[in-house]
């Protein structure tokens, strides 16, 4: 059986986390477990960072912000927001899983496209990543970490008034002008939320072009409450990406290329809260149209690809100690290119967690998720997280299995091509998924605000 290997991985790292005074140290986390848990709780690294930091720091875009924050890499081929991937704990783009409210937003195509986030800075409530394996919970891809974004609108809470408003406008050499406009209104039980963000420069002269880049993003929400129990919220969004690539994937004198993403995306999700149970219902549909083009000879790679997703949960809460999560998840991917040919591929999970405490201060997350892909066939996914804390000290740790399926860019590179020239690598059809087991174990000295002291150790080996 033919592996994707990647290199073993050991850390030793000691890190002071200073944040803001009156901001919590010990935040309320979902990522970790898809329950509201304290973060100590959740035996997990896992870092919270408030979507008001976009008017604190000189950022312009998601991933700009994510590369302040300890533990992250964000490589960016272009400025302001044109092409980054992002990495977490060394490994690589694709093994980094991003979400937006609960659904993943990780391109079919190739794992380039998952710093496009469809909404505007400020419409985040705050963004939670977390680090290390978590397969066991989400699926394929979470192999170094979660990228989780949260909105206000999605998270907004019955019967209250709020009203808030932005606009941002800046302007720069080499004709850059950004500009960001949001807006968001809560009357009782009904929230609209949106806005717009566009980023352009016509950039530096390079040989044959210039690095220009042309982004603009739009969004609108949309939340409702029907009495107590039932919730609905509801996305759309646009968001045109026009910038150049050249040197982007080769270094050849004849590299002046240029590039063009569009994606369209539409997400849902409708939740039905009792005193015992939480049912939600999440659906996520987004096509991204991605326009290459070498050089002005050549002729333009089009693909199109989409993704649909569904994913049925049930929260239970057995006693205060005890509370159970299950759930499935179905993801249709779906790519037409005059390059990669014609391709689909069917996934679906099957998950079960439980949270389990013991006494005052021990909790254990086991988690257990059956994947199947259409492809690779059934894998077994487990996951345990520990967690003890006492006083100021939190110990955790963690162990879980890992998987990764290739993108269609790696399994179909060229694949409608008869000669594969200038230098392009040809894609594997018959590529096999990636499997890893990773171990954690680390602590964390809680001081008074604003100051945590975490230590951890992480390791990570091929299956």
């Amino acid at each position: 059986m033919k592996k994707l290997f990647l290199p073993i991985t050991l850390l030793l790292s000691i890190a002071i986390h200073a944040q803001i005074e009156n901001k919590q140290l010990d935040p309320v986390t979902v990522t970790g477990s898809l329950q509201p848990h304290p973060l100590s709780r959740t035996g997990r690294n896992i870092v919270s960072v408030p979507g008001s930091y976009f008017n604190q720091l000189p950022v312009q875009s998601v991933d700009e912000l994510l590369r302040y924050l300890p533990g992250m890499e964000v490589q960016m081929r272009g400025p302001l927001g044109a092409q980054s991937d992002i990495v977490v704990r060394g490994g690589t783009f694709q093994q980094v899983l991003v979400l937006l409210d609960g659904v993943r937003i990780n391109d079919p195509n190739t794992g380039h496209f998952n710093s496009y986030i469809p909404v505007v800075p400020s419409e985040i409530e705050r963004i939670e990543i977390l680090k290390g394996a978590s397969s066991g919970i989400y699926g394929a891809e979470a192999v170094g970490g979660v990228v989780h974004i949260l909105t206000k609108s999605f998270l907004a809470k019955r019967g209250t008034d709020k009203k808030e408003a932005s606009l941002q406008l800046k302007a720069g050499e080499y004709n850059l002008a950004h500009g960001q406009l949001g807006g968001y209104y809560q009357k009782k039980n009904t929230v609209v939320a949106g806005g717009v963000l566009t980023n352009n420069t016509k950039g530096q002269l390079q040989r044959g072009t210039r690095g220009f880049v042309n982004a603009h993003t739009a969004n609108v929400s949309l939340t409702q409450f029907f009495g107590e129990r039932l919730k609905l919220s509801v996305r759309g969004a646009y968001d045109n990406r026009d910038f150049s690539a050249q040197n982007f994937y080769t270094s050849f004198l004849s590299d002046t290329a240029k590039e063009q993403v569009v994606s369209w995306w539409t997400q849902a999700q409708l939740e039905y809260n009792t005193s015992a149970h939480r049912l939600s219902l999440s659906a996520g549909y987004k096509h991204v149209t991605d326009d290459y083009r070498f050089n002005s000879a050549a002729i333009a790679n089009d693909n199109k690809s989409s993704m649909w997703q569904l994913t049925l949960m049930d929260e239970y809460h057995h006693n205060n100690s005890t509370s159970f999560i299950g759930g499935v998840q179905t993801i249709r991917k779906m790519i037409r290119s005059n390059d990669r040919g014609d391709h689909q591929l069917q996934q679906t999970g099957l998950f079960l967690l439980m949270k389990q405490q013991f006494g005052e201060n021990f909790t254990v997350h086991p988690a257990i998720r059956m994947e199947y892909n259409e492809k690779s066939g059934v894998e077994w996914v487990p996951q345990l997280n520990l967690s003890y804390k006492k006083n100021q000290w939190q110990w955790r740790g963690s162990i879980g299995k890992t998987i990764r399926e290739a993108d269609f860019t790696e399994r179909f590179n060229n694949y409608n091509k008869a000669i594969a020239g200038n230098g392009s690598r040809m894609g594997n059809p018959e590529l096999q998924a990636e499997r890893s087991l990773s171990y954690e174990i680390g602590a964390d000295f809680f001081f008074e605000n604003p100051f945590r002291v975490a230590f951890k150790v992480f390791q990570k080996n091929n299956l």
